[in-house]
C-alpha cells in the first residue's frame, strides 16, 4: 500500500474530516493529551497531523510549544495550517513517515494517532522516528488494536474496502515492532474507548 493511495484519500476527506470524525477526534485526542505530559519547553513532532487537531488541542493548553505536524495530504495540511495560523511557533510539513526530513536526534518528544494502520512500513516508520528522537526522548503512539473483535472486524473489512489501509496490530504486536526500532517501552494499554472497538496506546523511550 503506497503513500500515493493515502495521500489520495485524505485529500478527499479534508474539507469535511473534522467534522465526520469530530466524536473519535475528541476521545482519542483528549486521551493521548493526558497520556503523553508534554513538557512545554519540549520540541515536539506529530507524525500523521492531519488537519492538526491534536496542535490545536495542545497549543490552546501550552500557547508556546514549539511543534511540527507532518502528514502525507496536503489538503489535510492546509486545514490544520488554517486552523493553528495564529501560532507562529507551529509548522506543518508534507512528508512520509517512513522518510522523515529532519537530522538525527532533532526532537524531544514525538507522538501519533490513528496513523500506524496505514503505514506500509511500519518498521521503518518507526527506526525512522527512532533516528530523529534525541536519546532519552519519548514516543507516544495511540492506534487501533487488533485485540478487540469488532477492531478485527474492521481490520478485515477496511483492506478489502480502502486501497490506503495497511493493518492493525494487537498490543503484543505493537510492543514487539516498538522494541525492533531500537525503544524501550515504558507503558501501554488498551481501552475499548472508540467505535472501532477498542485502542491501544504506548509510551516508549529512545
Amino acid at each position: 500500500m503506497s503513500d500515493s493511495a493515502v495521500r489520495q484519500a485524505y485529500d478527499r476527506q479534508a474539507q469535511d474530516y473534522d467534522r465526520r470524525w469530530s466524536r473519535y477526534l475528541r476521545q482519542t485526542l483528549t486521551f493521548l493529551r493526558s497520556w503523553a505530559e508534554i513538557l512545554e519547553s519540549a520540541a515536539v513532532l506529530d507524525v500523521g497531523c492531519g488537519t492538526g487537531e491534536f496542535e490545536w488541542l495542545l497549543l490552546h493548553e501550552q500557547p508556546n510549544q514549539r511543534i511540527v505536524g507532518v502528514d502525507l495530504s496536503e489538503e489535510m495540511l492546509r486545514v490544520a495550517r488554517a486552523k493553528c495560523g495564529s501560532f507562529p511557533n507551529v509548522s506543518f510539513i508534507g512528508a512520509s513517515a517512513s522518510h522523515l526530513p529532519f537530522p538525527a536526534q532533532h526532537f524531544d518528544t514525538i507522538v501519533s494517532a490513528s496513523a500506524l494502520h496505514y503505514f506500509a512500513e511500519p518498521n521503518r516508520c518507526l527506526s525512522e522516528m527512532h533516528r530523529v528522537l534525541r536519546r532519552g526522548g519519548s514516543l507516544t503512539i495511540l492506534d487501533w488494536c487488533k485485540d478487540y473483535l469488532l477492531c478485527r472486524v474492521y481490520d478485515a473489512a477496511f483492506k478489502l474496502a480502502q486501497p490506503a489501509y495497511k493493518s492493525s496490530y494487537t498490543e503484543r504486536e505493537f510492543c514487539r515492532m516498538l522494541a525492533s526500532a531500537g525503544f524501550q517501552v515504558k507503558v501501554s494499554k488498551k481501552t475499548s474507548l472508540t467505535l472501532v472497538g477498542g485502542i491501544m496506546i504506548a509510551t516508549a523511550i529512545a
